[in-house]
């Protein structure tokens, strides 16, 4: 069941109770135009607004279930990679860099890439070359990555990143752009309101690292798929997000350890560098 789906069944619900739509409203702790909104699929209804709703309207607990749980559901929404590229990667930058701008707070967990906002122009261009762009469409995508990355140097935000030792290894550019990249990481790490950490392979983990994910404000997490970029807006599957960040951020090395400890892979690129 979609947005759309969800509020017109919610609509129907209860003009077949005869409640009028501001008593509804009133009953489930939101304004007249939140419900207005909410039924005619201008606004995402999460599982507790569901939840409210059909209470005030008065509906057995059998049907406030399916109804929730349909709630559970539209609040994770995928948008294949295909359709993204037709509609232009560069567009998706652009949305990014948005939900950046709004943000007060980044946790960005990533356990195969530099995430985007740490990388360099030569890191960018290998990672995008997946996805077999034009060289006009892959310019202004790379042009419109590195525009996001102004978000770094504000300082009224939280951005704090988790990477895992792959990471600092898989070679995505020659050794000595790789070198570049890892200087790059350090150079941010000392930014006052940045916090990198990394994961290495020595420690003895609790968790698995599945795969990439970011979350922005507590309210959103936006995950990378092989197919597609995964949406997740329920506030209990984005504490799963957030309780499993924590835990990595628990194991990682900081501050000057993590600094010492990527210099050392680091000087690993460049002494390769000098005797290939």
């Amino acid at each position: 069941m979609n947005r759309a789906q969800l509020g017109a069944a919610l609509r129907a619900l209860r003009m077949a109770s005869g409640k009028e739509a501001k008593a509804v409203a009133r009953s489930a702790l939101m304004s007249p135009s939140k419900l207005s909104k909410i039924e005619n699929a201008k606004l995402a209804a999460d599982a507790t607004d569901v939840e409210r709703i059909l209470t005030a309207i008065g509906v057995s607990g059998e049907v406030k279930a399916e109804y929730t749980e349909a709630a559970r559901a539209s609040a994770t929404e995928a948008t294949a990679w295909r359709l993204l590229k037709r509609m232009g990667v560069h567009r998706g930058q652009q949305a990014a860099k948005a939900l950046e701008t709004q943000m007060s707070t980044l946790r960005l967990f990533q356990s195969a890439l530099v995430p985007g906002l740490l990388q360099t122009p030569e890191y960018i261009r290998a990672v995008l070359r997946r996805h077999h762009l034009s060289e006009d469409a892959l310019t202004r995508t790379i042009n419109g990555r590195l525009e996001r990355q102004a978000v770094l140097y504000d300082s009224r935000k939280s951005l704090r990143f988790i990477i895992t030792e792959p990471v600092l290894r898989w070679r995505i550019v020659p050794p000595q752009m790789m070198a570049a990249q890892l200087d790059r990481l350090v150079s941010v790490s000392r930014f006052p309101h940045v916090d990198i950490r990394v994961v290495p392979l020595r420690m003895q983990q609790l968790d698995i690292a599945n795969h990439a994910f970011v979350i922005r404000d507590d309210r959103m997490v936006t995950i990378e798929t092989v197919h597609a970029e995964v949406v997740v807006t329920d506030p209990r599957d984005v504490e799963l997000y957030v309780e499993k960040f924590e835990g990595f951020e628990r194991m990682a090395l900081s501050g000057d350890g993590m600094r010492s400890f990527i210099e050392s892979t680091r000087d690993e690129f460049l002494r390769e560098q000098e005797t290939g």
